[in-house]
């Protein structure tokens, strides 16, 4: 038996589309990161980007569990001494509801170069409608 290692220009990539409505923020946070990874194909290679685009919609009716609107909290550093901004999850899902989910998905995928390319297949919308209908995206898979 010989091990297969897929290649970057064999990739076929695919489009799902998921409904954010009434959603847990972290348990659909790591099924997206993991379409992103490529990890639900059966062609998985960890060095090369073998994952899907993902479109999300409705991400400003996700749902946090506990007292997470109100601890979850995101950092932002200008660079400037005394430039350390401190958010909640309440105040960014009013003002900028596309963060939640993106900084949720990014902080679980990798930390290198890999990563920076497969966050770019994370698209995010606040509301209902997307603008890749043409790409026609299925429903997002339950197996994953």
């Amino acid at each position: 038996m010989t091990t297969v290692s897929t290649k970057p220009a064999d990739v076929q990539r695919a489009w799902f589309v998921v409904d954010a409505q009434d959603l847990v923020l972290g348990r659909i946070s790591t099924r997206i990161a993991t379409v992103l990874m490529g990890k639900h194909k059966p062609s998985y290679t960890p060095h090369v980007d073998t994952g899907d685009f993902v479109v999300v919609v409705n991400c400003e009716k996700i749902r946090l569990t506990g007292k997470k609107l109100d601890t979850q909290k995101y950092y932002r550093y200008s660079g400037y001494i005394g430039g350390l901004k401190e958010t909640t999850a309440r105040e960014m899902l009013e003002s900028k509801p596309e963060m939640v989910i993106h900084e949720a998905v990014r902080r679980m995928l990798p930390k290198n170069k890999l990563a920076r390319q497969q966050i770019k297949k994370l698209k995010i919308y606040a509301g209902g409608d997307h603008p890749h209908a043409a790409q026609s995206p299925q429903p997002f898979p339950s197996y994953v």
